[in-house]
């Protein structure tokens, strides 16, 4: 691949492998900071001693690269709050402990089904100068008004860092908080807090006051929430208020990335401005108060719309891309990618482990990339067809390129997505420009009626049609499984495949085969390796009894009527089967006595019913059972005990207290998650 060739290309690479490694590895910082000052000297002797050499030596490459790798890793270091002294999780030394807490709300996150939730800087905790993000979550109330972005708010509770998933490969919240430099989260009730009369001014504050000022004028003028909550994610980036139903929509249909605020509207956006600064002079002068002007126009969309990874990941490389124009020099766009993907990694390295910003740039490199191969397959002739022609080709690209990163983060695939682009794209351009208008008047106060309907009609007629793509529920594909490894030998089969179309010959042909054989031979390892897996896991649920038994990739479900009747749409067994490449293939009745891999499982449930004469390895309670446990252990000796999720947790703690007197572990699906046998 020419791009490769390209020096930067290569340090790019390897400082994002810096990045992964240190990611996972979590290296003391003394000892990155020692290998950053060893490969600097390192570099410095290699570049002194290059400079005699006509041509490049290899070990100057080397020292570059080695280098970038790990100043990718000191980066990571540096931003990860966990190794700053003065981060508030240092302090927390007792779970449960009240701290008294001081913070300024930044962000304001999607609404939980009982709390506002908001992402928060930590000032001070216990009078103590502290630092980092935490998750507030406030009780929902009509008695008190929503709380502004810039609030000081001081309260006392109890701080919460992250559990693991309760149950098997189920998504970890706690995971995806700390990639985004959250390491905690705090629960209050509105009465509890202390608002401070002083706001926090900063740049955060005036975005949101505008957004909402934005949103209020809009409503005043009987804009309707569902269109009205759509534009907002359209032109501001804000999906908080989005309903379910309107985004599973989206995601049925293809057009979720409609919703992101991404390159798609970022170049709409730049055209709109290039629009209004016509009438500028095409002089030196000129250029320079228009890319001044459209860098301003650029950022401060970005700042308006949150700065989500997306969109710094847009403006940037828009920001190339304008230079380029404006200066009158021609840009590589690959070049382009790869400098505002470095910049962005730079200055937020968290951003590489942010879905969106993986999919996007993906999306964008399979585009330049591939569009141009797939377009050289018919010119048409004529304009109309061939600007049609062009979205599927782009639709087609896009969706090669994110294609394994979609199925492995979503296990899921909407076949109609070039029907829903061809549709849907054409006018997008036409709702983007009519949205900006509209909410820039909007921003001074004045809604014009005429422009503000039209816009409202053209997002409700949007919503219409991608309800009605989505309604073709055979066209999407569900609950498709893909480990990481098969994820990794897919883009490498996708890769080595397009370099060979694109100039074949026979040692690309080679590579290509090579590729499909890997993905093959991955494929058949992971149902090698799952068909010799045997467990059984006693599933985390509310009220609710879960008991499964695998083996190899055929699972036996044990549950109530009520588990069995709906195991197609719980979301946990789901999950798990997914993971597992495996499938239900038995439902039955949880019995009072059932073997597994030769341990021998004794349940009691609130019936309390079970036999007398019997020595269980484990002991499994479940629906509350009154029961003198003293007694019983004594009785029937079980190895372990077990209460899943559908006991009061009353009994749970008295039963852990009896166990630990005894000396017998005791495992609370509640409090540790679900239960595994092997």
């Amino acid at each position: 691949m020419k791009v490769l060739q390209f020096p930067l290309a290569r340090i790019s690479l390897f400082f994002i492998l810096g990045i992964v490694i240190a990611f996972y590895a979590k290296p003391s910082p003394n000892l990155v900071f020692t290998a950053l000052f060893l490969s600097f000297l390192l570099f410095c002797i290699a570049f002194f001693v290059a400079q005699r050499n006509f041509i490049q030596k290899f070990y100057f490459g080397l020292s570059v690269y080695l280098l970038s790798f790990i100043a990718g890793s000191t980066n990571q270091i540096v931003h990860t709050n966990y190794f700053q002294k003065n981060n508030y999780i240092h302090f927390c030394k007792t779970p449960f402990q009240v701290h008294t807490l001081e913070v300024t709300l930044r962000e304001k996150l999607k609404s939980s089904s009982f709390n506002d939730r908001y992402v928060a800087l930590v000032k001070r905790m216990d009078d103590k100068e502290c630092s980092g993000k935490i998750l507030v979550n406030i009780e929902k109330s009509n008695l008190k008004s929503e709380l502004e972005i810039g609030s000081n708010l001081r309260v006392e509770c109890a701080i919460y860092q992250s559990n693991p998933p309760k149950n098997p490969n189920q998504f970890d919240y706690g995971n995806y908080l700390a990639n985004k430099s959250i390491l905690a989260q705090i629960y209050v009730e509105p009465f509890d807090i202390k608002v401070s009369s002083y706001l926090e001014k900063d740049i955060w504050f005036y975005a949101s006051t505008l957004r909402n000022r934005i949103i209020n004028n809009l409503k005043k003028h009987h804009f309707r929430n569902q269109e009205l909550y759509v534009i907002n994610a359209l032109i501001l980036g804000q999906q908080q208020e989005i309903s379910k139903e309107v985004l599973q929509d989206y995601q049925y249909a293809g057009a979720v990335h409609v919703l992101s605020v991404s390159g798609l509207h970022v170049g709409f956006i730049l055209l709109f401005i290039n629009f209004l600064l016509t009438r500028l002079p095409k002089t030196k002068t000129g250029n320079v108060i228009r890319f001044v002007m459209v860098l301003i126009s650029l950022w401060s969309f970005a700042i308006l719309a949150g700065l989500s990874p997306s969109i710094v990941r847009s403006v940037t490389m828009f920001t190339f891309v304008a230079a380029g124009m404006f200066l009158k020099r021609e840009t590589n766009i690959f070049h382009t990618l790869l400098v505002s993907m470095l910049l962005i990694l730079f200055v937020s390295p968290s951003f590489l482990f942010d879905v969106g910003f993986q999919l996007s740039y993906v999306s964008l490199f399979f585009i330049v990339w591939v569009q141009p191969l797939f377009s050289s397959i018919w010119i048409p002739k004529y304009k109309f067809t061939q600007y049609f022609w062009d979205i599927i080709t782009v639709s087609f690209a896009a969706q090669i390129g994110a294609f394994p990163l979609s199925i492995y983060y979503f296990h899921q695939f909407p076949g109609l997505f070039f029907v829903t682009n061809l549709v849907i794209l054409p006018g997008l351009g036409i709702i983007m420009a009519l949205g900006v208008f509209v909410m820039l008047l909007a921003a001074f106060n004045y809604v014009p009626e005429l422009p503000a309907k039209a816009l409202e009609w053209s997002v409700y007629l949007l919503n219409t049609i991608i309800n009605w793509i989505a309604s073709f529920e055979a066209f999407i594909i569900h609950d498709i499984a893909l480990s990481r490894w098969m994820m990794i030998a897919l883009y490498l089969m996708i890769i080595s495949a397009i370099i060979w179309l694109k100039q074949p010959n026979f040692k690309r042909l080679t590579v290509a085969l090579i590729a499909i054989i890997l993905f093959q031979t991955t494929c058949i390892s992971t149902h090698f390796f799952n068909q010799r897996q045997e467990e059984s896991i006693v599933f985390q649920s509310k009220k609710n009894t879960i008991v499964t038994e695998r083996i190899g990739e055929k699972v036996t479900l044990f549950g109530n009527d009520s588990i069995l009747k709906n195991a197609a749409s719980n979301q946990t067994l789901k999950t798990y089967l997914v993971a597992n490449f495996s499938k239900i293939i038995k439902k039955m009745p949880l019995k009072n006595v059932h073997y597994f891999n030769g341990n021998k499982v004794l349940v009691i449930d609130s019936l309390s019913v079970f036999p007398k004469d019997i020595s269980p390895d484990v002991l499994l309670i479940t629906q509350s059972p009154k029961l003198n446990l003293d007694r019983l252990l004594v009785a029937i000796k079980p190895k372990i005990i077990v209460a899943d999720g559908s006991n009061y947790k009353s009994y749970i703690e008295l039963w852990k207290a009896t166990c630990l007197k005894q000396k017998i572990p005791f495992h609370a699906t509640a409090e540790k998650g679900f239960y595994r046998m092997e």
